[in-house]
Formats: structure tokens, C-alpha cells, sequence
């Protein structure tokens, strides 16, 4: 498997060799009026993504009281050392925690944090803040499988209203890239139609960038093309959903809902509410506590969620999220449990042995009670298997 769809795993690796290291004495509270908060966003507002963390830190701002002048933003900050240059900024104006949306600013800001050890960095998706081992580095992500996983129930209700819950129809998914981030994301949702809809197909098709309308437009219409009949998405824009809105298809979007871009066929999209992170990095400021080096909460914590439903939704919908989010919330329900799922026809039981050695690094995902332990053990995903019914058509990394 290529090293990128790895990154996640040797995150969980360090994470459970290095944890220890990370029992370091809390800071000083620092009072709410004197603290300043920095982050750096891949886009603006304009992509859905990075709107999502918008509102997160305006929930921060709200929750915490901070004025708007206690925020500095950096936006539209590509993947490269300009990362690096934003954090220097932000850290000599004089923020004491600065945040990072991009997987790809990991690098830059540990090279940051390691100049700035009095500043807290914090890094969205990413996967070495604990085999950094810098006590002013931290990881965070949510598990959006779940809100991924139920968005697939919605579709699955969908085409099992269109065509019948024995279809053989084939969806299509546009992704980013072949990230294990990605690949958890789009699976989830596959195994949320196969709930409703168990003989649906998939067919993966990956841009290589996090934001590109066009692209992203282009994309899903080459999956249409393809004969998919419902498109969802990794990708930041509305280009899928407005692809989907031109051709008659359905759609299942990402970060915001899609209904303005494809109000007849936009049902749901899978979202992340990132203020709980937000809040909780930012009160461990002001109360002088230690930041966990790896978060992640879910549906039971509000971290991620459904937009609205569209009116397209087929009957039944929205009965059958509430049963999956409360199966979910009492633990009866396992996004990736492995009774629903194969490889090579094959039940996955262990991800610690001798043929997953390459990439699982003998770490073992399978619980107990027989499902993939997805973000736990760490904060990044790690579910990089490509299962039974899913194609790949490219890799983009």
C-alpha cells in the first residue's frame, strides 16, 4: 500500500509509543482578555472546508468571550513553506495558540512549534504531533465517518425508493486524494448505502487537489458518464453538486449543505462541527491546562452532523437517520464493523499480522467485538483498506 495511505497509521503508532512523554505540567492560565489565537486556513469562505472552521472559531469566540480583535487570520494559504511564514507572523504579533486547517501544513508547523516552544500549535487532520515530540504540538480531527456512514444511509434510502433495496446500481464518489482520511470518508459512506442497498457498487475518482470547482464538477460528470447514478464527495467545493444539479443525479455533499448549488437534487451533506475543538483548545488556554496531542470527538460530543435534508429525500429518511445516530450514540452501531465488510472475499480479523505488516506496522485496529477501532487510538483515520465494491479509478497523492 503507498506510504501516503499510511501516514494515519504511523500516527496511531507514535501516538501509543510516545504518549507518555506528553505528561508535561499545565501553563499558566492565560486571562481571556489577554490571549491572542491565531489560525491559518487553506481557503476562505468561499470553500466550504475552511467555512466550517470559520464558524468553528466563531463558536470559540462566542463560548470563550473573545472579542474579534483577538483573532488573527490567515487565509488562502497554500501547502508550502508559506505556511511556515504565516505561523511566524501570527506567533510574532504575539498569539499564544495558533491553528492549522491542511493536512499539508504539518511540516511547517512543527518546523513553527519547534522555533516557538511558549506557543501551542495545533494541527487539523494531520498525524505527528506525537511522534514530534513537542509538548506544544497537537493533532486534531473528528470522526466524521459517522456523519459519513449515515449521509450513506441517505443515499442508500434514495436508490432503494428509485430502483429497489436489490439494486445493482453504481454510485460514484469524487475524492481529493488517496489518503487514508479519504479512503475512512468514502468507505463509510459506501457501508451506509450497503445498509439500505447491500448489492450497490462504487467507483472512486480523485482530483488531486482539496478544492477545485471545475475539477470537481468535471469529475462527477465523468462518474455520470460512467454510468453512477448518485455522486458524494472529499472535495471542498460545490463542483460535484452543481455536476449533479446539470445531469438529473443525486447528490450527497460535504462540509456545508448543497442545496443552493443543486436544490433539486442536493439530500444531505456529511458535516463537521468544529467549534467543541475550538472551545475546548482555547478554555485549555485560559485555564492553564495541557491540550491533548490527539483529539477527536463525534456524533455524542456535536462534532459532526447532517445539513438539512433536501426535499428529494425518499420517506422513511429521516426515521432512518435518527435510528442510526442513536445506534451509534449507544454503541450497538460500528460504522466499520467487520461482519459487513471483505477484502479479496476475505473477513478481515486482525490488521497485526505478517501480511499488513507494511502497513498497519503490526498495531492491531480490530477490537475485541470485531469492528476497526477508526480514530480511536489516535485522532488521524487509519481505515485504508479498499473493500469489496469499491474501484479506485486513479490515485492522486
Amino acid at each position: 500500500m503507498n506510504l501516503f495511505k499510511k501516514f494515519a497509521v504511523l500516527a496511531t503508532t507514535a501516538a501509543m509509543a510516545c504518549g507518555a512523554a506528553f505528561a508535561a505540567d499545565a501553563a499558566e492560565p492565560i486571562a481571556k482578555e489577554d490571549l491572542k489565537v491565531g489560525i491559518i486556513y487553506i481557503g476562505d469562505e468561499q470553500e466550504g472546508y475552511t467555512y466550517a472552521h470559520m464558524l468553528g472559531i466563531d463558536a470559540m469566540k462566542e463560548a470563550c468571550g473573545l472579542s474579534d480583535d483577538q483573532v488573527i487570520a490567515k487565509y488562502n494559504i497554500p501547502e508550502d513553506e508559506s505556511v511556515y511564514d504565516a505561523a511566524v507572523d501570527l506567533a510574532e504579533q504575539g498569539c499564544q495558540i495558533i491553528f492549522g486547517n491542511s493536512f499539508g501544513f504539518e511540516d511547517y508547523m512543527i518546523q513553527a512549534a519547534t522555533e516557538y516552544p511558549d506557543v501551542q500549535f495545533c494541527h487539523a487532520t494531520g498525524y505527528q504531533a506525537a511522534s514530534s515530540e513537542l509538548e506544544n504540538m497537537h493533532n486534531y480531527f473528528t470522526s466524521v465517518y459517522e456523519s459519513r456512514y449515515v449521509s450513506g444511509i441517505v443515499a442508500g434510502m434514495k436508490l432503494a425508493e428509485l430502483y429497489g433495496e436489490d439494486t445493482d446500481s453504481k454510485i460514484g464518489y469524487v475524492g481529493a486524494y488517496s489518503y487514508a482520511e479519504v479512503i475512512s470518508g468514502y468507505t463509510a459512506f459506501y457501508l451506509g448505502v450497503k445498509s439500505i442497498c447491500p448489492n450497490v457498487t462504487m467507483e472512486v475518482k480523485y482530483t488531486g487537489s482539496w478544492a477545485d470547482q471545475a475539477l470537481e464538477k468535471e469529475t462527477a460528470e465523468a462518474l455520470i458518464a460512467d454510468g453512477c447514478v448518485l455522486i458524494s464527495q472529499h472535495a471542498d467545493t460545490t463542483g460535484a453538486a452543481a455536476g449533479c444539479e446539470a445531469n438529473g443525479v443525486y447528490d450527497v455533499g460535504y462540509n456545508v449543505s448543497m442545496l443552493d448549488a443543486a436544490p433539486n437534487h442536493a439530500l444531505t451533506s456529511a458535516s463537521i462541527n468544529w467549534g467543541p475543538y475550538y472551545t475546548y483548545a482555547v478554555n485549555c488556554m485560559i485555564n492553564g491546562e495541557t491540550i491533548d496531542t490527539d483529539w477527536c470527538q463525534g456524533y455524542s460530543e456535536g462534532a459532526v452532523a447532517l445539513t438539512e435534508l433536501g426535499t428529494a429525500c425518499a420517506e422513511g429518511t429521516q426515521e432512518a437517520v435518527d435510528a442510526a445516530w442513536a445506534a451509534i450514540a449507544d454503541g450497538s452501531l460500528h460504522v466499520f464493523d467487520t461482519s459487513t465488510w471483505t477484502v479479496n472475499g476475505e473477513t478481515v480479523t486482525s490488521t497485526a499480522t505478517d501480511d499488513l505488516a507494511e502497513t498497519y506496522y503490526g498495531t492491531e485496529y480490530i477490537s475485541p467485538d470485531g469492528y476497526f477501532m477508526e480514530s480511536e487510538l489516535a485522532s488521524a483515520p487509519s481505515f485504508a483498506f479498499i473493500i469489496d465494491g469499491i474501484t479506485e479509478l486513479n490515485q492522486v497523492y
